[in-house]
């Protein structure tokens, strides 16, 4: 946890890896994940780099995997979880893995290419039997050759009598949706001389390719003439009709049918057998699959970080640039170690220094994480600076507690994140897909604390489902007030709730030991004191939460060695925020402790003393808090004014006074030169603000510092800052908005939902009746409306207040993070 407050010391190392154990050994680190590999082959195409070749060995094989993987989920087949961890093949295993996975992959095409054949030459016997089966054959060809009917041509064929002629059938099947419009064509083409019935199949039959029941229009066609007969099987071919012959004898067909029904049985043998063989062969796949997947994963992410290598001269070694942190330094050298010790020359890792910006890494756990990643959404961190994840683990639940206080609300938002919390190691809830539930799954712990420190700010609101409760006796004495006032049973009767005035002798007895009264639930004037109160608590919040940001700028200059930065910086910042608006909060606390009830009527304004401040005036009708009120708000205005210059103008001068003291010492740019190869890491401590990056001071090979970049970048943090602090310190209003935007929707809710239903019924039995769905609505309103939407709302606020208001005070958020090479991801 102590990398939590900054991110840990980053060293840049090299690697010689012999030949012979270079894939030994980056594999030995890929199981590790210690390191990020540098790309010392970025001007080399993907194309020319030494392991191309095994590289797309390893893609043509995933190919293949992913035909598997298709098959398998086409037989509805599961593939089971690879046991244990499996390290990276030998390369030698390679050639194995490729010729068992291409055998099974071609006798799985086989088999499936012989039940495919096999499953259309079955579709086409059950087709078949079923023209022969339908019975519209006999009569039709009855009726129609030997008499007359409706349908018979008025004239004569050319060719002679209508008895001579020969009738010829055309049986076959056609889809239904098809049939109507077959059938419309056959008229109009052969313009009727021909009889057709169509019949639609009693049973579905399975469709060879999908394996779904289909239905099927079987057709009989009766013609005479080699003309018509032509055209009738061009037009049924056009519709991919399946045509089938039919005999004219009913003994023929009937010895016909069952030749066929023989040959569907000895077909569906061979399928049988066919199907029995695949399921062996899926069987296999499903043995062989999960491991040779993560293997071929693995390899082939070895090879990509060999490509990142370069060859050395002798073509004895590679040479590998790559980040590592300085504790798993150790760890390193011994991996490296064992995994060239077969060898006989062993590999070997040592630091040297770099002018590049190292990566941040932040280690987490479970519980950070969540409060980590609000963090890195806003910009990860630049090497080393303060990390604002263990002061955001607090503060984020508070801020987004006080605009979410109920406790009501918390518990259950509470016991939701509890129950993630206990149910986290159930590999079910791990390995759920849905999207939400993954997001809320991963933030379970800022759920959890969110809630309890809801919870919390309820009871200083006293506000439970925006009731209020009585956990101690109140501090407010009524009857006092009812003694002086003279209130008649008419008034009370009217008037359901009263104002609470504290002026009154006798009323106000001592504070309520925690919290708020819960007399003020049942006051008139309750929402005027809620709303003074949440405004100025917002506003202390507010000036303390910033000042805390700016002092943490402190420790980001004292580490990277710019003590300038703590006058020239940090000390008009805190003066500018705190002379202006810590000095509004100093009056509102001495308000709080100097004004008694009993003057509270002809109590100064505070806010109108705050604009007389700036406008160096005075009221006379508001008189000062303290003796030389309009001297000290001058005298903190001015000063505050004359922190702007420093600000501006006080770090670039600075380093351009610097920057020529050392022009004029050129020996002492070798003697730096020389004492930074010799550091362990050059890249420790040696990463100041954007001003000094500007100005090449960063760079030993820049000559000259630009001015002009220096003083931009110094005016933009200057005005942003004094700006900044006024919009910042409004922004923190929201708190108060927020606050009694979610009471008075809490009350709203309560009023128009529960108070009607349980005024509905006085008999115990109809009570309940009513209350059961009123309660069912009331429940589902409230996590819908008050969890869920005011939740998320409240969450998004408390995410600007960290990003906007907090952060950048003293967090730039420009670096990037260090991408071990690792297998975790292939394992899981």
């Amino acid at each position: 946890m102590g990398s939590m407050f900054r991110s840990e010391e980053v060293a840049l190392v090299q690697l010689f890896l012999p030949t012979a154990a270079a894939y030994t050994c980056v594999s030995q680190l890929g199981e590790l994940g210690l390191v990020e590999f540098r790309d010392l082959n970025a001007s080399v195409s993907a194309f020319q780099r030494r392991f191309v070749v095994d590289v797309r060995r390893c893609e043509e094989l995933e190919k293949t995997f992913t035909f598997l993987q298709e098959e398998m989920r086409r037989a509805g087949l599961v593939l089971p979880r690879p046991e244990g961890r499996l390290p990276a093949p030998p390369p030698r295993d390679l050639l194995r893995i490729q010729e068992e996975t291409e055998r099974l992959a071609q006798e799985l095409r086989d088999v499936r290419g012989n039940q495919q054949s096999l499953r259309v030459q079955l579709h086409q016997l059950q087709l078949h039997a079923a023209v022969l089966g339908q019975g519209h054959g006999p009569q039709l060809a009855t009726a129609h050759t030997y008499g007359a009917s409706e349908r018979t041509p008025l004239l004569q064929a050319p060719g002679g009598p209508h008895q001579d002629l020969r009738v010829n059938f055309v049986a076959g099947a056609v889809e239904p949706h098809k049939a109507p419009a077959l059938e419309r064509l056959l008229w109009r083409a052969c313009r009727g001389f021909l009889i057709a019935s169509f019949s639609e199949l009693e049973r579905p039959l399975e469709h060879p390719v999908t394996g779904e029941p289909a239905t099927w229009m079987t057709f009989l066609i009766s013609y005479w003439g080699e003309q018509i007969g032509q055209k009738i099987r061009k037009i049924t071919d056009c519709f991919h009709c399946h045509v089938f012959p039919f005999l004219e004898q009913e003994e023929a067909r009937r010895a016909a049918l069952q030749q066929l029904q023989q040959q569907s049985q000895e077909l569906q043998e061979v399928l049988g057998e066919t199907e029995r063989f695949l399921s062996q062969v899926l069987g296999r796949v499903q043995q062989l699959l999960p491991p040779a997947q993560v293997q071929v994963r693995k390899m082939k992410a070895v090879y990509l970080a060999l490509n990142q290598c370069s060859v050395s001269t002798t073509h004895k070694c590679l040479i590998a640039e790559a980040w590592c942190a300085t504790r798993d330094l150790p760890a390193l050298q011994e991996a490296l170690r064992d995994s060239s010790a077969e060898e006989g020359v062993s590999a070997v890792a040592h630091r040297i220094p770099s002018r590049d910006m190292p990566p941040t890494l932040i280690r987490t756990n479970r519980f950070t994480a969540s409060f980590q990643g609000i963090v890195d959404s806003y910009g990860v961190g630049r090497y080393q600076e303060v990390n604002p994840a263990p002061y955001t683990i607090i503060t984020f639940p508070f801020l987004f507690a006080v605009m979410f206080g109920d406790v009501g609300h918390g518990l259950l938002m509470f016991l939701f994140a509890l129950a993630m919390v206990l149910a986290e190691n159930r590999p079910a809830v791990k390995a759920a897909q849905n999207e939400i539930w993954q997001t809320f799954f991963g933030g379970r712990y800022l759920l959890l604390l969110m809630g309890l420190f809801s919870v919390y700010t309820g009871f200083i609101y006293n506000e439970c489902f925006s009731r209020a409760s009585s956990i101690f006796p109140s501090g407010w004495s009524v009857a006092a007030m009812a003694n002086q006032s003279g209130w008649s049973d008419a008034f009370l009767a009217q008037h359901t709730m009263l104002t609470l005035d504290p002026n009154v002798t006798g009323v106000f007895l001592g504070p309520y030991p925690f919290g708020i009264d819960p007399i003020w639930s049942l006051a008139a004037n309750h929402l005027s004191f809620l709303n003074s109160f949440k405004m100025k608590m917002s506003v202390i919040l507010g000036v303390v939460h910033m000042a805390f940001g700016v002092v943490l700028g402190v420790f980001n200059h004292m580490h990277f060695g710019q003590r300038h930065r703590l006058l020239l910086e940090t000390l008009p910042e805190l003066t500018f925020l705190l002379g202006l608006f810590g000095y509004l909060v100093f009056l509102v606390i001495y308000k709080w402790l100097h004004v008694s009830a009993a003057s509270a009527a002809s109590a100064p304004s505070i806010l109108i003393h705050f604009i007389n401040m700036f406008l160096f005036s005075h009221s006379p009708t508001n008189r000062p808090l303290y003796p030389q009120q309009e001297v000290v708000q001058a005298m903190l205005v001015v000063l505050a004014l004359a922190m702007v210059p420093v600000l501006l103008l006080g770090t670039p001068l600075h380093l351009l006074c610097r920057h020529r003291r050392r022009r004029r010492r050129p020996t002492g740019r070798k003697e730096d030169k020389a004492g930074l190869l010799g550091l362990p890491d050059a890249s420790v401590n040696g990463w100041g603000s954007d001003e000094e990056k500007a100005g090449g001071l960063e760079d030993e090979q820049e000559a000259e510092l630009v001015p002009s970049e220096v003083f931009m970048h110094q005016a933009i943090h200057t005005i942003e800052f004094c700006l900044g602090c006024i919009s910042n310190t409004a922004s923190y209003l929201r708190l108060w908005a927020l606050s009694l935007a979610h009471a008075q929707l809490s009350e709203v809710l309560w009023a128009m939902v529960m108070r009607i239903g349980l005024g509905l019924g006085r008999e115990v039995g109809v009570a309940a009746v009513v209350l059961v769905p009123i309660f069912a609505a009331f429940a589902v309103m409230t996590v819908a409306i008050l969890l869920v939407m005011e939740g998320l709302s409240a969450f998004l606020h408390a995410l600007r207040l960290h990003w906007v208001e907090f952060q950048n005070k003293f967090y730039s958020g420009t670096g990037y993070k260090l991408s071990p090479f690792t297998f975790a991801a292939t394992d899981d």
